[in-house]
């Protein structure tokens, strides 16, 4: 009886220790899932192209400045974050809430990789001194018009930005679908600055 007591002593004991060794601090080990990363190794999330204008924020009023009923002067629009490999840009303005459809407001195509910038009030001319070139817009006119919607419901006004891996061999005074056409399997990145005007 005695050695039978002793045995269950023993086991016991060694179960207490087994246990609080699994169980107890575990300040002198390394966490079993832990992977060391080393400082910078995480990658931050690449930020898209982004298009703005000093003229108006995005989703807000345009300024009659820039309409047919006031200066109709193309707004100044600015770029950022472009993606590896662009070759060149280009615009379109559109106004997808025209009574007749999609309607477009200005085509620009071919400005050159280096440019971060378009200047407020771009002169309507078939081919700028850099080698940008403009299309035909809803007007039947080269260059930009802006918003002259009816009256009613103010209407939204997109300007997309296209980064492209490629200056197109398109001619001046290419319309909207051409433009689109050359595009295809081009595009590196795209961007878009909406506004709202109405009447």
């Amino acid at each position: 009886m005695e050695v039978i007591v002793m045995k269950s002593v023993f086991w016991l004991t060694a179960a207490w220790v087994l246990l609080f060794a699994w169980c107890g601090p575990k300040a002198n080990r390394a966490p079993e899932t832990s992977i060391p990363v080393k400082p910078g190794a995480v990658e931050k999330p690449k930020e898209g192209m982004v298009l703005s204008s000093p003229g108006f924020v995005n989703g807000g009023e345009i300024p009659k400045h820039f309409t047919g009923e006031g200066e109709d002067v193309s707004p100044e629009l600015i770029w950022d974050v472009v993606p590896e490999g662009t070759k060149g840009f280009a615009i379109i303005c559109s106004d997808p809430d025209a009574p007749v459809g999609t309607f477009i407001h200005w085509v620009i195509y071919n400005i050159p990789e280096a440019t971060r910038r378009l200047a407020e009030g771009v002169p309507p001319d078939k081919e700028l001194a850099d080698g940008t070139r403009q299309g035909i817009n809803g007007f039947r006119r080269i260059g930009y018009n802006g918003p002259k919607p009816p009256p009613g419901k103010p209407h939204r006004y997109f300007f997309r930005l296209y980064a492209l891996d490629t200056v197109l061999n398109l001619e001046p005074g290419a319309s909207a679908g051409k433009l689109q056409e050359a595009m295809a399997g081009h595009i590196l990145g795209e961007s878009e600055l909406m506004g709202v005007y109405g009447r």
